[in-house]
Order: structure tokens, then C-alpha cells, then sequence
């Protein structure tokens, strides 16, 4: 049942709606839900528009498994890249991260997540296997651990790491300039930048 705070049912269903946004409080959702209020119409509808056409026609590319419009992602058709060399990742968001440093030429692999007992998520829930079938295929010279510096982020590198260890492939990690717990997401583009680029031999 909506509260009569807001005094219209309308305006509460997309407070509510839109307090459920990570980082949006219902403060926040009712400025926003007023805001586009004040917007004309067409602007709301194409707003819209583009959320309800982006989680519906939003792909995953079948190499790495980062966004896609359409089959392979940007990052995997750029010619220019090193693609011997592949950055782990947990998440989308990581991968946006550390594009924004400018430091990073290489291609990604998008886990999905990290091994997590207590949340029930597990190696078979991530594309670890993925991962491994791109090392075991050849051509690929460094494989970067670039996972939150978490218990569960450490768990994930070491099982990545022993299922690697076939394989004549470098492993690295990135550097300790970004804090032990701290997820890459929220990390600064010049701290996490220099993680990448002064990253260290992975040591299981």
C-alpha cells in the first residue's frame, strides 16, 4: 500500500520504482520522478524508451562476455588491440572502470561475479570455464587477475589461477594500490590505472 505522502498514487508508484536504483534514496527518486515531470513528454517517453530497449535487446558477447549490441563486443572486433593478453574481470562495471584509465589495451573476460559460498555462487556459476577454453585455444600470452581484493576475490583468483596452471600462460595480478575489500568499480581512474600497470606475478 503507497503512502498518501505524496499525495498521488501515480507519483509514488515511480517513487518507488525509481528508489530502487543502487544510490538512489527516496529523496533522491522523488526529485527525480518530479524532474521528469517538468520534462516534455516526447523527452520522457524517449527516456523510456531507451531503458525498456536496453534491457531487452542487450546482447553478451559469446567470447568475453561484456555488453554487446550485436554478437561480438567492441572490444573483442577492435584490431587494435593486444589480444594476447586478457583482463579477468567480475563485472561489466569493471571492464567500463578500467577503460577509463587508459591504461589497459587488451582484451577482457567478464566472470560474472566471484565464488561466494554464503551467496550460493560457485565456479559453475561463472564463466571460468569460458576462461579456460580461450587459454587452452592458444594465442594467449598473459592472463591479468584484476578481481576485488575481497576474501571472495582472492578465493576466485586461486581456483582461476589452479585451473590455469596447465597451461603455459603468465598470471598476473593487479597491484596493491587498491585496498584490500575495495571493489574495482569504486576505485579512482589513477590508482586503479597504476594497479594495472605496475601489476605483479599472481602468487597462489
Amino acid at each position: 500500500m503507497f503512502k498518501n505522502e505524496y499525495g498521488s498514487k501515480l507519483l509514488a508508484e515511480a517513487v518507488e520504482s525509481l528508489a530502487t536504483l543502487p544510490g538512489i534514496g527516496r529523496r533522491s527518486a522523488l526529485r527525480l520522478a518530479l524532474h521528469l515531470l517538468s520534462e516534455p513528454e516526447p523527452n520522457v517517453e524517449k527516456f523510456a524508451s531507451s531503458i525498456v530497449d536496453f534491457r531487452s535487446k542487450i546482447q553478451f558477447c559469446p567470447r568475453c562476455h561484456m555488453l554487446s549490441d550485436d554478437g561480438s563486443c567492441a572490444f573483442c572486433d577492435d584490431s587494435s588491440r593486444d589480444c594476447r593478453t586478457i583482463c579477468v574481470v567480475e563485472s561489466h562495471a569493471d571492464v567500463l572502470s578500467i577503460e577509463n584509465t587508459g591504461q589497459y589495451h587488451g582484451l577482457y573476460h567478464v566472470l560474472g561475479g566471484i565464488i561466494s559460498p554464503i551467496d550460493g555462487v560457485g565456479p559453475g556459476d561463472l564463466t571460468i570455464k569460458e576462461l579456460g577454453d580461450r587459454v587452452a585455444a592458444g594465442g594467449v600470452d598473459e592472463v591479468i587477475l584484476a578481481l576485488s581484493t575481497s576474501m571472495e576475490g582472492e578465493t576466485t583468483a586461486f581456483y582461476i589461477s589452479r585451473q590455469l596452471a596447465q597451461y603455459n600462460v603468465k598470471l598476473s595480478a593487479i597491484a596493491r594500490g587498491v585496498g584490500f575489500g575495495d571493489d574495482l568499480e569504486y576505485t579512482d581512474s589513477m590508482t586503479l590505472g597504476r594497479s594495472i600497470v605496475n601489476r605483479q606475478p599472481f602468487k597462489s
